[in-house]
């Protein structure tokens, strides 16, 4: 790209944090911020900082509430008037009860408590678990903790998430954690914009290149030209040209839409977590946002992961890591020889960043590194590149992808592919079986030949970058497989989807028009995931574990959250043992809505 174009673009986003630095954080105080919206002004009060709520029997109200993190004073979900939500302290074995009331006039809601093994009416998707909270109307949720760990809670209704509504969840274990800690914070990070919800759904739909600004120019071509050739430049420009992409097209929202929070928190209001020199500090990073990936790092220490997705691993001492959507890391790190530590969390497109501050005291800021070099997509990002091409990723002749509508023959033809049993989804033939669904279908843009689970690459913007960076290959459970057996059965899925429509889906069918899958009460199966998509997908079944596999098919990790980047095939096992209706989407909201979900059934 060009660099005068760089500049000017990262002047547009300086001008832009400047605004946000008027505001603190999303407390509304009131004075010299204008009027309040009409619609929010007599539904509920201004919004206030997160509280913790702690034992059995809990209230909260979802409701309006005005917020401001741009300067400008804006209407957001709240529970119990705060963005985020309460933080939710709950214990290990104990059975709670927690009634949640709709205090909004117009609008069903819910909560969906993430990662937590409860029963299927007690899940919170409306339309699966239950009907929904009608305005006025309250829904007592009940059910025993099964578990400990850090997770959290957010609407399943729309888009109420991305307007305010979720919240931290910890369930403190009834024996000692495998570390020992002096203080612990939660640290949620989200993505917040002053859009209308449903306006920026819209927008996606009609402009889903709204956000990517980095286009590459006439010079970044005669640049190529010279250092590749005219025709291997040319070939390159068309694969990107035929997937209906640019290699900038990191994500589908980023900062020129979205002001980047931690804990409720614009980057100027410098949300702040005490500590002591010497002290091992507990920090639950959860990433609470609807569309935006984190690269996580605290210039001058490192972390040392303990946890994932509330499940114990061994622990690994990193750098920095990538956190998707829905996922939480649970990581201890150890303050010393400084007063302050600046937490930093740059969105995967490099184009904003949430930031705190670990310091003795209040009102002290370490220096905010600048962000890194916007990175930019290969073929091989892309599973294009099959390693039947040296360098620039170039396919003609090989066993590349195939991109376009016209997608019969070829490598990565449409294949059936029925359910057997074995161990063959991991050790064996891991050649993508694309369903006649995929093929033709106006709803589907590529389908990729990825073989591979790709769990040590670091990704896209972080390998060779300095750092050590955590990857799924890095971390295993600190338990043996839950279950111990091999699965029966297993099921391949592929994430589809056309980017010029905004269309995702699986298997090129949208939710609407799916079957749902179906297990047996009690079978251990193996679910075979394969992104056909140019986009990175966090994928989340509900109910059960994911029994995450590594790439000889023996169990590695347990998580709630499946992170896919583009080009892989990864597989992990599931234990069918909770009977009823789960979802099963991806958890980038905005791709949930518009069809990358279906419905799991677990009969007896």
């Amino acid at each position: 790209m060009s660099s005068d174009f760089l500049s000017d673009s990262r002047s547009a986003l300086s001008r832009r944090r400047f605004v946000q630095g008027l505001a603190l954080g999303g407390v509304v105080a009131g004075a010299g911020l204008g009027r309040i919206p009409g619609a929010f002004a007599s539904t509920a009060a201004m919004a206030v900082p997160a509280t913790e709520l702690r034992g059995t029997d809990l209230s909260l109200a979802i409701g309006r509430s005005a917020v401001n993190f741009t300067g400008r004073t804006r209407g957001a979900i709240t529970v119990n008037g705060s963005l985020p939500a309460p933080i939710l302290r709950l214990r290990e074995g104990d059975t709670v009860n927690l009634r949640v009331a709709n205090t909004l006039t117009d609008e069903i809601t819910s909560i969906h408590w993430h990662g937590i093994l409860l029963p299927a009416n007690m899940d919170g998707v409306p339309g699966l678990s239950f009907n929904g909270i009608a305005p006025g109307e309250a829904y007592q949720y009940r059910f025993q903790l099964k578990q400990s760990g850090t997770y959290w809670y957010h609407s399943h209704s729309l888009f109420q998430e991305q307007a305010g509504l979720y919240g931290a969840l910890i369930v403190d274990p009834l024996a000692p954690p495998p570390y020992h800690f002096d203080r612990e914070h939660v640290v949620m990070l989200s993505d917040w914009t002053d859009m209308d919800v449903n306006a920026l759904h819209r927008r996606m739909k009609k402009m889903p290149m709204h956000d990517n600004t980095y286009q590459r120019t006439v010079g970044d071509f005669l640049r190529d030209a010279r250092k590749d050739g005219l025709r291997e430049t040319l070939s390159d420009r068309g694969m990107w040209g035929r997937m209906r992409m640019t290699p900038s097209d990191i994500s589908d929202i980023n900062a020129h839409t979205y002001t980047y929070l931690m804990n409720g928190t614009a980057p100027a209001g410098n949300w702040t977590g005490l500590f002591r020199s010497g002290e091992k500090v507990l920090l639950r990073f959860i990433n609470g946002a609807s569309m935006t990936y984190f690269d996580v790092r605290i210039p001058g220490l490192k972390m040392t992961v303990v946890a994932a997705d509330g499940q114990y691993i061994h622990p690994v001492s990193i750098d920095e890591f990538r956190i998707a959507p829905a996922e939480t890391f649970d990581v201890i790190v150890e303050p010393t020889g400084q007063d302050a530590f600046t937490l930093f969390a740059q969105d995967m497109g490099r184009t904003g960043y949430a930031c705190g501050t670990l310091a003795v005291r209040h009102g002290l800021q370490a220096p905010i590194p600048a962000i890194d070099p916007r990175p930019l997509l290969t073929m091989s990002d892309m599973g294009h590149d099959m390693g039947s091409h040296g360098g620039h990723a170039g396919m003609e002749g090989g066993c590349g992808a195939n991109m376009g509508k016209g997608m019969e023959g070829g490598c990565g033809a449409a294949m059936g592919h029925d359910a057997h049993a074995g161990h063959g989804a991991a050790a064996g033939d891991k050649t993508p079986k694309h369903k006649p669904s995929e093929t033709g279908n106006p709803l589907v843009d590529m389908q990729t030949s990825a073989t591979e689970p790709k769990l040590d690459d670091a990704g896209i913007g972080l390998r060779g970058n300095g750092r050590n960076v955590l990857t799924y290959g890095a971390m295993r459970s600190l338990f043996d497989d839950p279950d111990g057996r091999e699965p029966g059965r297993e099921v391949e899925l592929h994430l589809t989807g056309h980017m010029e429509k905004f269309a995702w889906n699986f298997g090129g069918i949208p939710f609407g028009g799916a079957e749902p899958i179906r297990l047996n009460y009690g079978e251990r199966m193996r679910i075979v995931l394969v992104n056909d998509t140019m986009m990175q997908h966090p994928i989340h079944l509900h109910g059960v574990w994911s029994d995450l596999e590594d790439a000889n098919g023996d169990f590695q990790l347990r998580k709630h959250t499946i992170d896919m980047p583009p080009g892989t095939r990864r597989t992990y096992r599931v234990r069918a043992d909770a009977l009823g209706r789960w979802a099963f989407h991806c958890h980038l909201l905005y791709h949930m809505e518009a069809g990358m979900m279906r419905e799991v059934r677990i009969d007896a």
